[in-house]
């Protein structure tokens, strides 16, 4: 038996699992609370001596794989072209890369602009514009101006690459990180997020951890290899894809409330014939990650029922029921009800959640700059929920959660019409995600074995 352990360290929980890499089986979990406020060491030491507890001394020397979400995870700052284009497509690729985006803009940097940039404290920038062969004056203008700001965060070039070599040579010489990497809109109507989402990766494990500072040991930063979003979204990858002699489910949606946002994932294979007829500036991230940082059943709980009534999904009278709980839990993001009620409350705060984020994921949005095409995800096998509210709920109750993964009819956008529902219930889609690199068939097995069916 050949054993590694998994660790997602988030801003609340830390999370161990313990794997055998050689048949894909979980053996065992265990959780402590993440130490931000003093050493993030402490709290994965907790978790990992449970994990030892559980499994025997065995686990004790294993080799060890992390990701991260601690310190407000990976702030990504994004600087484009033109909002409706390579703007836009570099939002969508920081997305897919875990990060959280924190400032995006679109022309030529003046000194505000650049201010503003760095008033929004990003751990990376992404410098994007131009396909490649065309426009190039407003990528070098914005390259000049970061250098001239002497900026102390690295940068991934994603942009032209017939001026990536002169955007590089520009940033250096102000003493910018400058990592190049492919294009992220080679040519109009194809966005291609991997090359940048791995630069990022990088970054983030080279310069990001430890510049957060949330340990004194080097340990901490040799054990990470992603930011948690993008090990998950790597997980979710998998699941639908598998690997080796492990077939995958097919196109998935996995939806993950949180207690501060409610993220969506989605693997969903295009139709050939619509995407020809309906070819967009920036083509739909068929393989993406959704964020909504409105909507969280603790922090943010009043956002839940702001997004709620906009939505027009809260029942006669249910707002005045349900403010005074979330009220509650935004004063206690600790709270864990120990009644029926409390306990209906947070299920209802999460169904909104995943209605409100699965609308926003995959309907049409468009405004005066940009229009952002919607996701056809009729095709979509499966669905599932991931988060503490899902992982501790009872059958029943997860149903009627994840109905919105293929009932709302009133939401604007194409439901999964014959998916399967199912839950994430000991949280191995992060964990798959680490493995997936150096033990892609284990890490296949893991994600689908694992998964509670509903």
């Amino acid at each position: 038996m050949s054993v590694v352990v998994c660790l997602d360290v988030g801003s609340t929980f830390t999370k161990a699992a313990a794997v055998d890499t050689e048949t894909g089986e979980l053996l065992a979990t265990a959780s402590a609370p993440t130490t931000v406020a003093t050493d993030v060491m402490e709290g994965i030491d907790a978790a990992s001596t449970a994990l030892v507890d559980e499994v025997g001394r065995t686990v004790a020397d294993s080799p060890v794989l992390a990701c991260s979400s601690a310190g407000g995870g990976l702030r990504l700052a994004v600087v484009g072209y033109e909002r409706a284009v390579t703007s836009e497509a570099g939002h969508r690729v920081g997305l897919s890369a875990g990060a959280r985006v924190v400032h995006l803009s679109s022309g030529g940097l003046d000194e505000a602009g650049t201010e503003a940039l760095m008033a929004d404290h990003p751990d990376v920038v992404l410098l994007v514009g131009g396909t490649d062969g065309g426009n190039a004056e407003v990528l070098l203008a914005n390259a000049r101006r970061l250098a001239r700001a002497r900026l102390r965060v690295p940068v991934v070039v994603a942009g032209n690459v017939d001026a990536r070599d002169q955007v590089v040579r520009v940033l250096r010489r102000g003493s910018v990180a400058a990592v190049p990497t492919a294009n992220v809109l080679p040519r109009i109507g194809v966005l291609d997020p991997r090359p940048a989402r791995a630069a990022i990766r990088d970054v983030f494990i080279r310069h990001v951890i430890g510049g957060k500072h949330l340990s004194a040991s080097p340990r901490f930063a040799a054990m990470v290899r992603a930011a948690t979003p993008d090990a998950v979204l790597a997980g979710v990858e998998l699941l639908a894809d598998g690997a080796g002699d492990v077939p995958g489910v097919g196109d998935v949606v996995v939806v993950d409330v949180g207690g501060a946002t409610t993220d969506v994932y989605s693997v969903v294979t295009p139709d050939p014939e619509a995407a020809a007829l309906h070819r967009e500036v920036v083509e739909v991230a068929w393989r993406g990650r959704t964020v909504e940082g409105d909507l969280g059943v603790r922090w943010n709980a009043r956002g839940i029922l702001a997004a709620a009534e906009a939505e027009h999904l809260l029942g006669p009278g249910e707002r005045v029921v349900l403010e005074p709980e979330a009220e509650r839990r935004v004063a206690d993001p600790g709270l864990v009800p120990g009644d029926v009620a409390g306990l209906a409350v947070d299920a209802r705060l999460a169904e909104l959640a995943v209605t409100i984020a699965l609308r926003r994921h995959a309907r049409p949005q468009e405004s005066a700059e940009v229009r952002t095409p919607g996701k056809d995800l009729r095709q979509v096998r499966l669905v599932v929920g991931s988060g503490g509210v899902l992982r501790h709920g009872d059958r029943s109750r997860l149903m009627e959660i994840l109905a919105a993964g293929r009932s709302d009819r009133a939401g604007g956008w194409k439901v999964p019409e014959r998916a399967g529902l199912a839950v994430d219930a000991r949280y191995v889609l992060a964990a798959a995600g680490l493995l997936a690199a150096e033990h892609p068939q284990a890490a296949a097995r893991l994600a689908t074995a694992s998964l509670v069916r509903l």
